[in-house]
């Protein structure tokens, strides 16, 4: 937890410094707020998220928490006339039990975890049908064995999502499959569908962007987490950058009996940045 205050600390330090550069009028905040759902939005922003998981294991008397910090910067570059190509990476900072050290999950291990990365392209629509396709990849970077998989990974990436006035609507797609990697470790086969369903209040929102995760490695009573949440978003002002909150705990109604998740709690901090490709 001191690595995570830490860098929101260092966020901090960010916006002031942007605040100095950002001529953003509050009267686009609600525009920021809404378009930011859209993976494939124009702007640029840094995701900071932390993440407070508790969770359950079989032959384990008491709940565990594990924790990870995820930075995810995203910086969209135009294509064309209307396309918008991503690649957003996804750098965790792991706090999790050591169970082969401690099989009470009372020893943790931190560290860097697995980088991702997503890349996406598809038409940089504003309002509307908004659709994209691409590839998703997963590096084994882990500092240590139990904060990671240890193979490399690939498959594909499809995001539609639905933006109005009043609603944001989508699905963004992820599959991996492992081809290389540390021979003594497991095969991945794992799909992550997010599903995106929020009702946009002006600056604000209220609704849920949890992510349905299927290992297709194991059984089918073993292999399923399906997560629901209710979070709200609200997008203010530091100086004059803007920047973008969320919070919302989600609770696993489906999950596997041997090692589940149950609650995650989800902390978003978004700062918008000037993005050299976009017109004042």
């Amino acid at each position: 937890m001191k690595q995570t205050f830490f860098l929101l600390f260092m966020l901090l330090m960010v916006q002031i410094i942007y605040s100095q550069k950002n001529n953003t009028s509050i009267d686009d905040l609600a525009e920021i707020s809404r378009k930011l759902d859209n993976p494939l939005a124009k702007m640029w922003s840094l995701v900071f998220q932390e993440n407070l998981t508790i969770s359950e294991k079989e032959g384990v008397d008491n709940n565990f928490v594990s924790n990870s910090f995820f930075f995810q910067p995203a910086l969209p570059i135009p294509v064309g006339k209307n396309a918008v190509f991503t690649a957003r990476p996804v750098i965790p900072l792991v706090t999790y039990p050591n169970f082969s050290v401690d099989p009470f999950g009372k020893t943790t291990s931190t560290g860097l975890g697995d980088i991702q990365m997503i890349t996406l392209i598809g038409p940089g629509n504003a309002t509307g049908w908004v659709w994209g396709t691409g590839a998703t990849f997963v590096f084994p970077t882990a500092a240590k064995s139990e904060l990671g998989s240890g193979k490399y990974q690939a498959g594909p990436a499809l995001m539609l999502f639905h933006l109005s006035k009043k609603w944001s609507k989508g699905i963004l797609l992820q599959q991996w499959w492992s081809y290389t990697g540390d021979t003594n470790r497991k095969n991945v086969s794992k799909m992550d569908l997010q599903y995106v369903f929020r009702r946009n209040l002006g600056t604000m929102s209220l609704g849920m962007g949890p992510t349905i995760s299927v290992d297709w490695t194991k059984k089918s009573n073993e292999a399923l987490t399906i997560p629901i949440g209710l979070g709200v978003t609200k997008t203010i002002r530091i100086g004059s950058t803007p920047l973008k909150m969320r919070f919302e705990p989600q609770y696993s109604i489906v999950r596997p009996n041997n090692l589940a998740n149950i609650w995650n709690i989800r902390l978003q901090i978004v700062p918008v940045l000037n993005s050299p490709f976009v017109k004042k």
